[in-house]
């Protein structure tokens, strides 16, 4: 089943993405810094959102785990 049509999973992609772009911008920064519209542009405002909302999307994490990992 599509990570579309099942809601859990589409939570799980969604901040999997905003991890994974912001742990990339901490290593190459120069490189989402330059890549603000378009495509690229996503994972630019993923990394942002990340950084910024770190606290919550670490909440968010541990919290999808504990659900993957005991409810599932």
């Amino acid at each position: 089943m599509s990570a579309v049509f099942n809601f859990q999973s589409l939570l799980t992609v969604v901040l999997l993405l905003i991890c994974t772009c912001a742990y990339l911008r901490s290593l190459f920064p120069s490189i989402m810094d330059r890549n603000k519209v378009g495509l690229m542009g996503t994972f630019w405002k993923c990394a942002r959102i990340g950084e910024r909302k770190s606290p919550w999307i670490a909440a968010c994490c541990i919290i999808m785990a504990f659900s993957i990992l005991f409810l599932s």
